[in-house]
């Protein structure tokens, strides 16, 4: 067989196959082109899904005529010039493949005029030869039509879906990149009709705005701003709240310095983030920004750029986890309060009350942030814990009802309200009705002492750190040498987790100890798939997760059940522990644990003022 050089134009269509794959990757390559040549403004206006007609203009500094016809050749770029260039890399385009591959498969027209330049010229490329540049009309800018998207490829135009679909993949590209950019306005037309209209500026309403475009209006109403910087490495946007998820990830944006991506290492952290207090099935909601410096991060992993590669995996890993997660564990009633709520009459202490809430008459409960574990130690006080729970009907009927409690007058001064309000009545045993400032609040009772405790036995366990027992049979793993090395580089973090693990040989570790929770469950299959993680993410919570899945079942257990009677008093003390709760809006599981409706919603129930 005889080896032969490729003719250029197949060539430009292989390289084609992979940076044009339809509609939606030419408008991406051309918006990011002007974007890089600084346009505030970029009009996007396709036809038939962008089979037909693909048009678009910006007001960027513009190609000078003698680059025109260089800017449609093979690896040819004004955006890297060296190796070091490469290395830190701020444009979104760069490889200088996109122009001649849509060019060689498409009738190709790019009119531009330099900013510098008193005239615009034109170049064409239709499948084929280079032709001009000649003189043209064009303001200082620069448009690209791309017109029969392969029309000498029939076998790529036959994959290609119907037009709605294909224009949806490009209305959906639009919001995402004009999510990146606030300062630059973007305009989508489709088959002569103006579908989006994002007007570009740097104030919050702006910003806002736009997000209430692209991600509904109630997005913002739901979300937490974060802003959390840690040496090189800086993050803010928008993280719905738990209660505010999807079916499908549908609302979910996340940008490395302005560019978007899609990487496996980002969605790991971010699903760990919310692993304690989404519900199961659904999908987190969240616009964030991720600036780095440049030389930590490769964008040059794959032709879209969808993908990166860091520098140092697990730190980014880990700094994008503590950014979330600190940030979700404030939703909770009050979170945002700076004084303690105050009333006339002293509210009584929740925590003394605990053997009302189904837990016995002991003080040893998990639930008491200042009691003392018994010394038979921590998994035997959860089961304790639980079987405490069991005697809860019998216990709750020998104690006598307490008096109801009297609200402080009103004076019109709602700070002296706190934000879920003070108990009215219970509902089946299940609900508590609470009034505050804005209506009425009803609470799930055993949902919220459900977090209330769980989050306490979390504190606990963290303060007093994870009792560990030794094995009388050391466990035996078989792993790969790069799972060894992991064990080997990190043995603080599975001490730290109460594990005492050995390494026997290039390809084989053993277990000596184990956490005392653990010790029920499938220890070696569990360490197997937090070295995979590791080896994969630079990082992994499975043990973690693990302990407090065991942790939530205690405290599941051993929360207030269904036709309990509360007192008013026990009602509105655990209302109060609900507002000082890390996550309190939402149990265990995901559910949320309380909701308002206010007085506005209340009068539409009865059609009041219509």
């Amino acid at each position: 067989m005889l080896i032969k050089k490729l003719p250029n134009q197949l060539i430009d269509q292989i390289a084609a196959g992979e940076v044009v794959e339809r509609p939606a990757s030419v408008v991406k390559e051309l918006v990011e082109n002007a974007l890089d040549a600084g346009a505030t403004v970029i009009d996007i206006d396709v036809q038939t899904g962008g089979k037909k007609r693909i048009k678009i203009t910006d007001n960027g500094q513009g190609i000078s005529q003698d680059d025109l016809a260089m800017a449609l050749q093979r690896h040819a770029t004004s955006k890297i010039h060296s190796l070091d260039d490469l290395e830190s890399l701020l444009s979104m385009g760069f490889r200088g493949e996109a122009l001649p591959s849509i060019a060689s498969v498409s009738r190709f027209d790019l009119i531009s005029r330099h900013q510098d330049a008193e005239m615009a010229y034109q170049v064409s490329a239709h499948g084929g030869d280079i032709e001009g540049p000649v003189p043209a009309a064009h303001p200082v800018g620069t448009t690209v039509i791309v017109a029969d998207l392969f029309f000498n490829t029939p076998a790529r135009r036959r994959f290609l879906k119907t037009d709605k679909t294909e224009y949806l993949r490009i209305d959906d590209l639009i919001k995402r990149v004009s999510l990146s950019r606030f300062d630059v306005t973007f305009r989508l037309s489709h088959n002569g009709k103006m579908i989006r209209n994002a007007q570009g500026g740097d104030t919050d309403v702006l910003r806002h705005q736009r997000i209430n475009q692209l991600c509904g209006k109630d997005f913002i109403e739901n979300a937490i701003f974060i802003e959390q910087q840690r040496g090189n490495l800086k993050m803010s946007g928008w993280v719905a709240k738990p209660s505010w998820n999807r079916a499908q990830p549908d609302r979910q944006f996340f940008y490395i310095n302005n560019r978007m991506i899609k990487d496996k290492l980002v969605g790991h952290a971010i699903r760990q983030a919310y692993q304690d207090v989404l519900f199961h099935g659904r999908f987190p909601a969240f616009v964030l920004y991720l600036d780095i410096d440049p030389e930590l991060v490769d964008v040059n992993v794959h032709p879209t750029k969808h993908e990166v590669r860091f520098r140092d995996s697990k730190l980014v890993h880990d700094f994008i986890f503590g950014s979330i997660h600190q940030s979700l564990a404030q939703t909770r009633v009050g979170a945002m309060s700076a004084t303690p709520t105050t009333s006339d009459q002293p509210l009584p202490d929740y925590r003394q009350m605990q053997h009302r809430l189904n837990l016995g008459g002991q003080n040893t409960a998990l639930g008491q942030p200042g009691s003392t574990l018994p010394p038979q130690g921590i998994r035997e006080a959860g089961l304790n814990y639980l079987n405490q729970a069991a005697q809860a009907s019998q216990q709750l009927s020998e104690y006598p009802s307490a008096p109801p409690m009297v609200l402080p007058e009103d004076d019109g001064d709602d700070q002296d309200i706190p934000p879920l309000g003070y108990a009215k009545a219970q509902i089946h045993g299940v609900f508590i009705i609470a009034e505050n400032q804005h209506g009425l609040i009803i609470v799930d009772m055993h949902a919220a002492h459900e977090r209330i405790t769980y989050e306490r036995m979390k504190q606990r366990f963290a303060e007093d750190q994870l009792k560990n027992q030794k094995l009388l049979v050391p466990i035996q793993v078989n792993v790969s040498s790069r799972e060894v090395n992991v064990v080997e580089n990190h043995p603080e973090r599975f001490a730290q987790l109460g594990f005492e693990i050995s390494v026997t040989g290039e390809e084989s570790l053993v277990i000596r100890k184990i956490p005392a929770l653990l010790a029920n469950a499938d220890v070696e299959n569990l360490i197997k798939d937090v070295l995979s993680e590791m080896v994969a993410m630079g990082s992994s919570q499975k043990i973690e997760a693990h302990i407090n899945e065991i942790m939530s079942t205690m405290a599941c257990h051993g929360s207030v059940r269904a036709n309990h009677q509360l007192t008013i008093m026990e009602m509105n003390a655990l209302l109060r522990d609900m507002e000082q709760t890390l996550r309190s809006d939402q149990c265990n599981h995901g559910r949320p644990t309380w909701t308002q409706l206010d007085m506005k919603q209340l009068d539409k129930l009865f059609l009041r003022g219509q």
